[in-house]
């Protein structure tokens, strides 16, 4: 007996149930129970089961495979994106360097990929699923915040299509493919481009603005303020040395020149410690050290011993302006760096102007000892500063194991490197020299001023050095926007700086505030020097490349100090005074070589094409 039922079909299955009846000869009752009969047979429904249930998993998994090659894109995308659109070229000089670091970066890279191999483990899935994790209730806004900062950085990336984002509106549950890209749009998004920009995105995007300056340059600032404060102080304290300790210019000479005796002997290996370990904790342990000599500084009863604690305190902060301008090349943009550096010297000046009146009161309150056993205490507490109020991430640098050597071999060996180096370090040198120390005496035993009068000037020469810093930061800054580069300032001060030092060795009718305000300006032309170093050499060697200028600069400096008390004592002293002569001479001598310097800089620069 046969049972009636009525079934609802589609009009496709309709037509396709009616073209099957007149093609095989049968009714389509006779098609329907056939089908049935052999739908529901058991071992046929499980095996009809079995194949839906494994294209259902297929289908998943290319799904999935389709999601992580969207990633994959997406990532190798944005990398693309970085090295064409945002990181600076190489020029010829650097790529040797650079193919040296690479390759160590490659193997170190090859045997973390192996390791995670061998273990099983996926560092993208695991990323992943952190980032799931953490953002499980943010995704949409994540996603929209995305979106929105992409679109603010249109002018600084390629243009792309529609069809290059992941579109999250394809599946309703965002999968994590889609979470991983958000996280690399938020947190890897480069900034404006700049040859600085390449290893600073996580420094700027977890301070800006006023932290970054607060957390990362006034630590060092006030490291590098210490720095000059003992640089210039013994302009202050020769003559309460000489009357305690019976010293002569010799012995002044030398006592004032061990500071920029190991100042300049430690820069090279502190150069390649700021590269390998950072700013912060090579500066905050050397400070420390400065910290120790100034407290032996202040219980030496002799020579001997007054000289161990001015070398332990040029050693102590000879990393003060090299940490500061490494930890500058990591947290700010390079168009920025002549600026920042010029406000770094400006600081650092304040130090020089502070070792004029305010050191003068103090000297009379409470005596050279008392004042550097507080020195002491505020050095130790900058140490500290630094160590913890600067954050990890600006001072985080590249391993350079096994590529020290080469950095250092790359800039000795730059032609550009040695044009610049005689120069700065006459130049610079120079005034250091005469700033810290035998200014004061020519304006004792020469112009015959009073120690009040001494004074005065020493603290228009800190102002002027301070100001100068500033100056010559601002004017690089603008310069540059019109095509003009700081080797072009540079001339121009070392110009200027050899018409300053004639008119003070012939003694032309000028005002004496003037002329030694101008010596003191160009103790702050590092500025320009670090600023032509930087477009020399990339980050990678910044800390190397500005402690090898700065050996030229200190150990100018301590030669020309020495060499100076060294001449003067070729004449002998009238009722404690050295003859105006023999400070002609000795300032004569430097300036030869001044003029010297200048002539190879500017005509070799000249000559460069660009």
């Amino acid at each position: 007996m046969e049972l009636r039922t009525g079934v609802h079909l589609s009009e496709t299955m309709a037509m396709r149930l009616s073209a099957a009846a007149t093609r095989t000869g049968v009714t389509k009752s006779e098609l329907i129970e056939a089908a049935l009969d052999r739908f529901l047979e058991p071992d046929n429904a499980s095996a009809h089961f079995a194949i839906v249930t494994g294209f259902t998993k297929l289908n998943d998994q290319i799904e999935r495979l389709s999601a992580d090659l969207k990633t994959v894109n997406e990532v190798v995308t944005h990398h693309a994106r970085f090295h064409l659109a945002i990181a600076p070229p190489l020029t010829k000089s650097e790529q040797n360097i650079a193919s040296q670091v690479g390759a160590e970066r490659f193997e170190q890279f090859a045997a973390q990929v192996g390791r995670r191999v061998e273990r099983g483990t996926s560092l993208l899935q695991e990323t992943m699923n952190q980032r799931a994790v953490a953002n499980k209730d943010r995704f949409a806004r994540d996603l929209a915040v995305s979106a929105a900062r992409s679109t603010n950085y249109k002018s600084s990336e390629p243009v792309r299509r529609p069809s290059d984002t992941v579109d999250s509106a394809t599946r309703s549950t965002p999968r994590y493919g889609e979470r991983f890209i958000v996280a690399d749009a938020t947190h890897s998004r480069p900034p404006t481009p700049s040859h600085s920009s390449v290893t600073r995105p996580a420094v700027a995007g977890a301070t800006g603005g006023l932290a970054l300056i607060v957390r990362v340059f006034l630590p060092f600032a006030v490291g590098y303020y210490l720095s000059y404060l003992f640089r210039t102080i013994n302009a202050l304290i020769a003559a309460p040395l000489t009357l305690e300790l019976g010293l002569d210019a010799g012995d002044l000479g030398f006592l004032t020149s061990a500071y920029f005796l190991t100042f300049a002997a430690a820069q090279i290996p502190i150069g390649i410690l700021l590269d390998r370990y950072g700013p912060r904790q090579i500066q905050s342990v050397l400070l420390v050290v400065a910290a120790v000599g100034a407290a032996l500084f202040a219980v030496s009863d002799n020579l001997l011993v007054l000289f161990v604690g001015r070398a332990l305190l040029g050693l102590g902060v000879a990393a003060s302006l090299t940490a500061g301008l490494k930890a500058l090349v990591l947290s700010f943009p390079k168009d920025r760096l002549p600026f920042l550096n010029g406000l770094m010297v400006m600081v650092g000046g304040l130090g020089a102007l502070t070792a004029t009146s305010p050191t003068q009161l103090l000297l009379t309150w409470m005596g050279w000892r008392t004042l550097f056993a507080l020195l002491a205490v505020v050095t130790a507490s900058c140490s500290a500063l630094i160590y913890l109020l600067v954050p990890e991430s600006a001072s985080t640098t590249p391993s350079m194991r096994g590529t020290a050597m080469a950095g250092l071999r790359k800039i000795y060996t730059d032609s550009h490197f040695w044009r610049l180096a005689p120069l700065s370090a006459t130049s610079v040198g120079t005034a250091w020299a005469l700033h810290g120390l035998w200014a004061a005496q020519w304006l004792a035993d020469v112009d015959g001023l009073d120690r009040a009068g001494v004074v005065q000037h020493l603290f228009v020469m800190a102002a002027a050095l301070s100001l100068g810093a500033l100056l010559l930061g601002v004017l690089a800054d603008r310069l540059r926007r019109y095509g003009i580069g700081p080797e072009a300032l540079l001339a121009i001060v070392g110009l200027l700086f050899i018409a300053t030092e004639l008119a003070i060795i012939l003694r032309c009718p000028m005002s004496s505030y003037v002329l030694w305000g101008a010596v003191a300006v160009v103790g702050a032309a590092t500025v320009l020097s670090y600023a032509i170093l930087a477009d020399y050499f990339p980050k990678e060697l910044a800390g190397r490349a500005n402690a090898a200028l700065n050996v030229f600069h200190i150990g100018g400096a301590f030669v020309l100090q020495s060499a100076t008390g060294i001449v003067l004592e070729q004449w002998r002293p009238v009722a404690g005074h050295y003859p105006a002569i023999a400070y002609q001479t000795a300032f004569a001598l430097n300036l030869g070589l001044q003029i010297v310097a200048w002539i190879w800089f500017s005509f070799s620069w000249s000559r460069e094409p660009r």
